[in-house]
Order: C-alpha cells, then sequence, then structure tokens
C-alpha cells in the first residue's frame, strides 16, 4: 500500500512527461507550411492555407480537375473582396489588355470589323504589311491558313488571335474584292505595328486648336508633344484638350501631360497607400504650353488618368473643365507579371489632386461590385445628365481651390461649365436610329458599295468641300430605315434631320480618312465642343 501510494505521488509529473512529448510529436505532424514560434506558441502567419486546399482538392476530389483554373478562380475569389479595379490577367488574355498601353503590336496591320459573319477590312494601316501586299478596304477575308473564317460565327477575339503573331511570322489569307470573282490569295508577313493615343488634331478656327487623346500609354507623350508642337507652329493660343471615353492608363503618361501646361513646383497629384508611402508629383520644368489658354472636354468616360490631368488643371486654377462629371477612379494600378505570361494588376494606392481631394467614388467590396459598375446607368436615370442640380456631393468632402472655387471628392471630377444631354421627345426618332446602329450601317453599306466614284474625293479638304448628302441620297436613307423597322415621324424627322446629315457624311469619311475625316465634321454638332468655342471666343 505505502509502494502505490509512491507511484501516485509521481502521476502528475509523468502525465506532464506524456503531454510534453505529444506537443512535440503533434507539432512534427503539422504541415511543412506552419511555421512554429514555440511549443505553447504557435505562429500561424506564415501558414499556406490556400496551397494545402488546392492540393487537397487535387488529391482527394471526387473528378479530375486542373490545378491552373483552380489557382486562377482562387485569384479571383480573393480580388472580388478588395476593390474593383484589381484584376487578374490569365496569359491568353493579356496581350489583348496590355497590348494598347504599350504602344505597338505584332500583326497584319489592319482595321477590321465583323458584316455579315465576315471579317472586313476597313482599311490597312498605312506602311503596313497588309497595305505593302495590297490589301484593300473592303476586302473580306474568307479564309486564313487555309481555315475558313466566313460564315462560321467569327468574333473580334478569334479575328485577332487569327490575325495577330510574332513579328516576322507568315499568315496566309484568302480574300473577296467586289468585281473580281475569284478569291485573291496573299501571303502576308507579320510585323511591328504602331497604335496610337492621338485619335486626331486640327485647327477648327484661327488661333484655336483642338486635340483628342483616346489613352494614355506609353507613347501618349511623345505624341502630344509632337501634336501640339505642329498645332503650335498653325498659329494655336488656345487648346481644346478632348479626354471624353478616356479611360486612362499610365500615371507617368498623365503627370507628364499636366507638367505641360503647369509651372514650375505647381503640385499635380500625389498617392498614398497603407503600404505605400506618400509619392508627390510637382512640375518640374518650364512647360510648353504654360501660356496657351485651355479647355478640357471630359464625361463620365473619362477616368483615371484622364481625371489626374483634370483634376490638377481644375485644382490649381489653369483652365475650364467642360463637360459632364467625369467617372470617378481614383485608385492606383500596380502590374505583378507571372513568368506563364499571366499577370496581376492591383490596387496599391490612392491618388489626391491638388486641393487634396480624393476622386474615387464609393465602393462595398461586402456588396460586390455590379453597382459600382452600373452607376453611370443611375447617373442617366436620376437625371444627373441632364441637369446640374440633380448632381448632390458630401459636404464633408469640399475643397476650395488657390482662387476661391469649390471643388469636391468622392464622385469624380465635376466640370465647370456643364453641358446637359438634351432629353426631348422629338429626340425619340434619332435616338432609335442611334441605338441601333443604322446611320452608322448605311454610311458604311454606302461606302462599300461606292469605293471606286468616291476614290475622286483624294483628300479630306475636297471631299468635305464637294460631297454632300442630298435630298436623293437622304430618301433613299429613310427607306433603308423603314425596312429595318424604324419609321421616321414628322417631328422627330424635322428636329434631327440636319444632325442625321452631318452624321452620315461623318462615317463616310471616317470610312475613306479614319479619324481625320470624322471628327472635324462631327464635332460641328458637338455641343460641348461648340460651347468651348463660343468660351474662347468671349
Amino acid at each position: 500500500m505505502g509502494q502505490n501510494n509512491r507511484y501516485v505521488k509521481y502521476l502528475p509529473i509523468l502525465f506532464s512527461i506524456v503531454l510534453i512529448i505529444g506537443i512535440l510529436v503533434g507539432s512534427r505532424l503539422t504541415p511543412i507550411s506552419t511555421s512554429n514560434k514555440g511549443i505553447f506558441n504557435i505562429d500561424l502567419s506564415g501558414y499556406d492555407k490556400l496551397s494545402d486546399v488546392v492540393n487537397y482538392i487535387l488529391k482527394e476530389y471526387v473528378d479530375s480537375v486542373s490545378r491552373k483554373d483552380l489557382t486562377e478562380e482562387a485569384i479571383d475569389g480573393i480580388l472580388t473582396h478588395l476593390d474593383p479595379h484589381s484584376q487578374y490577367i490569365p496569359a491568353e488574355d493579356f496581350n489583348i489588355v496590355n497590348d494598347p498601353l504599350i504602344g505597338n503590336f505584332e500583326g497584319i496591320g489592319i482595321q477590321f470589323r465583323i458584316e455579315e459573319d465576315t471579317i472586313m477590312v476597313v482599311r490597312p494601316i498605312p506602311g503596313g504589311p497588309s497595305e505593302k501586299v495590297g490589301l484593300m478596304a473592303g476586302d473580306r477575308i474568307v479564309t486564313v491558313d487555309d481555315s475558313l473564317i466566313a460564315g462560321v460565327g467569327v468574333t473580334d477575339q478569334m479575328a485577332m488571335s487569327l490575325l495577330k503573331g510574332k513579328r516576322g511570322t507568315n499568315v496566309r489569307v484568302s480574300i473577296f474584292r467586289r468585281g473580281i470573282d475569284e478569291l485573291l490569295d496573299f501571303v502576308i508577313i507579320r510585323d511591328i505595328i504602331p497604335t496610337y493615343s492621338v485619335d486626331v488634331y486640327f485647327m477648327p478656327v484661327d488661333s484655336v486648336g483642338y486635340l483628342k487623346i483616346s489613352k494614355f500609354s506609353a507613347t501618349t507623350f511623345e505624341e502630344f508633344v509632337s501634336t501640339t508642337n505642329d498645332l503650335k507652329n498653325k498659329g494655336m493660343t488656345k487648346l481644346i484638350l478632348d479626354l471624353r471615353q478616356n479611360s486612362g492608363g499610365y500615371l507617368q503618361a498623365a503627370i507628364d501631360m499636366a507638367d505641360e501646361f503647369l509651372e514650375k513646383g505647381k503640385l499635380i497629384v500625389y498617392t498614398e497607400g497603407h503600404n505605400q508611402p506618400r509619392e508627390t508629383f510637382y512640375a518640374t520644368k518650364s512647360g510648353n504650353l504654360e501660356n496657351k489658354e485651355l479647355i478640357i472636354l471630359i464625361d463620365g468616360g473619362s477616368a483615371s488618368a484622364s481625371e489626374i490631368v483634370a483634376g490638377a488643371i481644375q485644382d490649381n486654377d489653369r483652365g475650364l473643365i467642360v463637360g459632364r462629371r467625369s467617372y470617378g477612379k481614383g485608385l492606383v494600378q500596380r502590374q505583378l507579371d507571372f513568368i506563364d505570361g499571366s499577370a496581376l494588376r492591383l490596387t496599391v494606392a490612392r491618388y489626391y489632386t491638388p486641393t487634396g481631394r480624393c476622386i474615387q467614388k464609393p465602393y462595398n467590396p461586402n456588396e460586390g461590385f455590379d453597382e459600382y459598375f452600373e452607376e453611370s446607368y443611375h447617373r442617366y436615370e436620376n437625371g444627373e445628365l441632364q441637369v446640374r442640380d440633380s448632381i448632390h456631393f458630401n459636404d464633408s468632402l469640399k475643397y476650395v481651390t488657390p482662387e476661391g472655387k469649390v471643388v469636391y471628392g468622392g464622385g469624380g471630377i465635376m466640370p465647370d461649365v456643364f453641358i446637359p444631354l438634351e432629353k426631348d421627345k422629338k429626340w425619340i426618332y434619332y435616338n432609335k436610329l442611334a441605338t441601333k446602329g443604322l446611320i452608322f450601317k448605311y454610311a458604311f453599306e454606302y461606302t462599300d458599295r461606292n469605293r471606286e466614284q468616291l476614290k475622286k474625293y483624294d483628300t479630306f479638304e475636297k471631299f468635305d468641300s464637294e460631297f454632300e448628302i442630298d435630298n436623293n441620297f437622304f430618301n433613299k436613307f429613310l427607306k433603308y430605315t423603314e425596312n429595318k423597322g424604324v419609321k421616321a415621324d414628322a417631328d422627330g424627322l424635322e428636329y434631327s434631320r440636319d444632325r442625321i446629315k452631318i452624321l452620315l457624311k461623318a462615317y463616310i469619311a471616317r470610312n475613306l480618312f479614319d479619324d481625320k475625316g470624322f471628327y472635324p465634321i462631327y464635332l460641328r454638332i458637338d455641343d460641348a465642343f461648340n460651347k468651348s468655342l463660343e468660351i474662347f471666343s468671349e
């Protein structure tokens, strides 16, 4: 009995030894990715649960699954709980997403559109490989490398994947050309094709230059300097910079552009994030456009880099902003490239205009981003595009410029001069034509049927002065639209006749001379552009 009591006395010690041994053995059985700080204090901060989940699914799941698919879906799932603009780009989509910002791509060098399930050449790019071998506007591509692509449901993405490719590689195409019975065969050697940010620039009136920029790419600033120098040499003292529907691009391109207008030392923008210290950007040199009067045109499609330029000009009281409220994207992304050709664009900072406002519109990751991306539609529904007073900003986000102008953060750049979108029953007929694309389609078909006759207009100036949309032309157009289900009403036709005629002529000019032909005609009915000319004339 005494001996048993002696064993009982040592039982707590034995239990303690067993417990310690159990903990030590257990720690050896934890996943390799777990980092142990100590026996009783296990640090799980380095534990890669995601990899364990993927590996477990691959090993145990009832059906066969792909590690690549699981990983990419997991990445997408993570990003949907961050913000609306962090983005994963799969390898197969990388060039489609990235090429517009690089300033060039590798391919055969054509502008095309899908017309009646066929790739239609709108125009070969001047100096490109397709023009060199003899492709012409209006050609229909029927086969690519002996594969039939006409009448098989071809899409824009399919066409690009077939026609783009590494520089120096060959692609064989067979095309149908009006007036020739047999298909024509061409072998095209792919090459580097430049893409441009400047859609068009010209002098609409004496001393006033107009410049439209579609994106902020790697070549944007170089193009901007070249075109503005040309305009200055033609006598420009006032500039209309059109950033409408420009969704942005590279931050540095926007900073460099704003720098051209601002005196040395003026604040352009600053960025800051949880893991990114504040980075401030000032005008650094004597800008080439500091003494030029400036108006910037914006709308709901102007975002990111466009808003940086507009915000820098507005907050420094350097020029006027004309149009409608911009998109409201105040987030900065940085791209991480992966070895498999995919990439991640992660939001790393917010940017702030010179008065200190962040113009990022609200979003809630817990509720998804559908409401965020549909906000532009709600602006229309709420009457914001028609009436300035329907736009409400939070007074807590009010800022004041050096000259005392009140500006707001939290929802895009509000223009200094608001241009309402016309909303009247008299526009119903015109809107039906526009929604169905009938003005554009008729102009395209007319150009395609009459290319030989239109060759006599060898310059835009000759076309603009001599080509007219006469009554015979216009009546044929009305018959065409009736056959497409849109019948004219007397009031609607009377209200929009002149506008329709100008658009028909502008679209035909685009088919012949690209944007250099379209905008000088179209802008004659553009309210924001005409208001800008009026402001300058005053």
